[in-house]
């Protein structure tokens, strides 16, 4: 058997995020980060990453960074004595950074088994919706579509995800609308840029929470996840008639809601209020807050705002609206 691969990119969410987990639309796009997984022939089953190499006796997840190739298994109804083969797993997306990582790793992971049982997906949607269940179903987290459609399909997109805010509960839920942004940009300087705060945290936490009071019917969360949905539509004419200062707007708006809600933290405070007083038109959150994460920012004057933003952030890097999404080889 040759060795099988499969890479997937991380994501930052432009306007619309967290609505995916409400019914909503997200605009997002790619970055210039991806997560890799390599399936190779052993005599019994092997992760390894650039760390370490381990030969597990169970699939059970033991909190490390072996987790997702378990959970991955698990899904798909692996055993340990089903699975003679090593699993090689590395990535450049900054663990825990709101760029949706461990969702880019499990997909690369989840694309090399199903390449190796020999199970091809017709369509995008498949792989997408399978390995957003796998996460939620195996780590009991509470997620929802964004970051898994992204790591699939990759580039720049909009995002519906109407009638799918029950989170799977229904087994005849819908598929995601996925509309193509990058064409209509092809050769188009975005002026988008991400930094991450260099703190970690864990997004099915920060989620959990806003989700519980959605459940039970806070009027602001659910007033103010339908208006985020909406922003994503505002978003996307903005987006395509090259009108930055009112998609940056939109932006504002964006964060506005979230953190008024609790879910941003301090560090992406700061660093988002850094960047508007550097020039930034617009900044917010490219995914989950908390106590560390990733923001988006909007500026017509790098040469002014990505300077000062370094004094505060880990990473400062730009977008990747071109980026393929899952790749084979």
């Amino acid at each position: 058997m040759r060795p099988i691969r499969a890479s997937a990119p991380g994501r930052a969410g432009i306007v619309g995020n967290p609505s995916d987990m409400y019914g909503g639309a997200v605009i997002s796009t790619a970055v210039p980060l991806r997560a890799r997984c390599t399936l190779e022939p052993a005599t019994r089953l092997t992760f390894q990453s650039a760390r370490r190499l381990v030969t597990p006796d169970t699939l059970e997840p033991g909190g490390d960074e072996f987790d997702v190739c378990c959970v991955a298994l698990q899904g798909l109804g692996f055993t340990v004595e089903s699975a003679p083969f090593a699993l090689r797993i590395e990535t450049d997306i900054p663990p825990q950074s709101g760029l949706a990582g461990s969702s880019a790793l499990l997909t690369a992971i989840v694309a090399c088994l199903l390449h190796y049982r020999g199970e091809a997906w017709r369509t995008p949607h498949i792989l997408a919706e399978r390995v957003r269940r796998i996460e939620a179903q195996q780590l009991q987290v509470a997620c929802g579509y964004q970051d898994f459609y992204m790591a699939v399909w990759g580039g720049l997109n909009l995002m519906e995800f109407r009638d799918k805010q029950g989170l799977g509960a229904d087994p005849d839920e819908p598929w995601a609308t996925v509309e193509p942004l990058t064409g209509y940009l092809r050769g188009v300087p975005i002026p988008l840029w991400l930094a991450t705060t260099g703190g970690t945290r864990f997004s099915g936490a920060v989620h959990a929470n806003l989700r519980a009071r959605w459940e039970a019917g806070e009027r602001g969360v659910v007033d103010g996840m339908q208006r985020i949905g909406r922003l994503a539509h505002e978003a996307k004419r903005a987006l395509l008639e090259q009108d930055w200062t009112r998609l940056a707007h939109l932006m504002n708006e964006n964060y506005a809601i979230i953190r008024d809600l609790g879910g941003s933290g301090e560090s992406l405070d700061q660093l988002v209020a850094c960047a508007l007083e550097h020039g930034a038109l617009g900044a917010k959150l490219a995914g989950a807050g908390g106590a560390g994460g990733t923001v988006i920012l909007l500026t017509l004057t790098p040469e002014k705002t990505l300077p000062a933003v370094r004094e505060l952030a880990g990473q400062v890097i730009p977008i990747a609206p071109s980026a393929p999404g899952t790749v084979m080889g």
